[in-house]
C-alpha cells in the first residue's frame, strides 16, 4: 500500500498545482510522489493554457459582443479544469483533464 500512502500524503500538494502558478511548489518540492507529480504536471499545463488565453483574450477583447462571450467561454473552462482538478486531487484520485491531460503525459521533468 505504498501507493495509498503517497496519495494520502500529498493530497493537498498535488491540489495546489492546479492553482496558476503555484503548480511549481509540487514540480519542486513533491518530486518523490507520483502522485503529486501527476497533478502538478496537468497544473502546469493549465498554467502555460491560462497564459496562452490571457494573450488570446486581448485580441477577443477587441471584438464586440462575440469576441467577450468567446474570453468568457475560455476563462470559465479554464477555471473549471482547476476547481474539477482541485477537487480530483484532495479525493485522491488521477483524473485526466479534458484536452489538456493528453500533453501532461508528455512532460518529462
Amino acid at each position: 500500500m505504498p501507493q495509498d500512502k503517497d496519495v494520502q500524503e500529498n493530497k493537498v500538494i498535488a491540489a495546489v498545482g492546479y492553482i496558476f502558478v503555484l503548480c511549481f511548489i509540487p514540480l519542486m518540492f513533491a518530486k518523490e510522489s507520483k502522485f503529486a507529480q501527476f497533478h502538478a504536471k496537468q497544473g502546469l499545463v493549465l498554467f502555460i493554457a491560462e497564459l496562452g488565453v490571457m494573450i488570446v483574450n486581448m485580441v477577443l477583447m477587441a471584438i464586440p459582443i462575440l469576441g467577450w462571450l468567446a474570453a468568457l467561454a475560455l476563462n470559465v473552462f479554464l477555471l473549471l479544469l482547476a476547481v474539477g482538478g482541485i477537487l480530483k486531487a484532495l479525493a485522491g484520485e488521477s483524473w485526466e483533464m479534458p484536452i489538456l491531460g493528453k500533453y501532461a503525459k508528455n512532460l518529462k521533468i
